[in-house]
């Protein structure tokens, strides 16, 4: 289940960044307050997820899909550039992403996460 409320939040991620376009600077109120409830829905979502996934690996994830679907809406629907640089810098950024969440799922399976407050 955690994997799926991160999902959501990578999806509410990048509808409030489309929503935060849409507003031209808040100048649009429909998409000022659907930037607002998306964003909010998104670290819901994200503070869900890290119940079960380390947050270095949560957080990676979210961040760089996040990037990567924004960037391909954006060329579609915006008319944005992808040159070779973004290419590669989006490649590098999937890598890391698999490489921290191989890191991690081999360390989280060693030892249960557990909390103290501190006092």
């Amino acid at each position: 289940m955690h994997w799926i409320y991160l999902c959501l939040a990578i999806l509410f991620e990048v509808a409030g960044t489309l929503s935060m376009k849409m507003s031209e600077g808040f100048s649009k109120l429909l998409p000022s307050i659907l930037l607002v409830v998306f964003y909010i829905c998104s670290l819901s979502f994200l503070t869900l997820s890290l119940k079960q996934i380390e947050i270095s690996v949560a957080y990676a994830i979210w961040s760089g899909l996040g990037i990567m679907i924004i960037t391909l809406i954006g060329y579609m629907f915006f008319a944005e550039q992808i040159n070779g640089l973004k290419i590669v810098s989006i490649l590098l950024i999937i890598a890391g992403v698999v490489l921290l969440n191989l890191s991690g799922s081999a360390h989280a399976k060693e030892q249960p996460k557990t909390y103290q407050s501190g006092n």
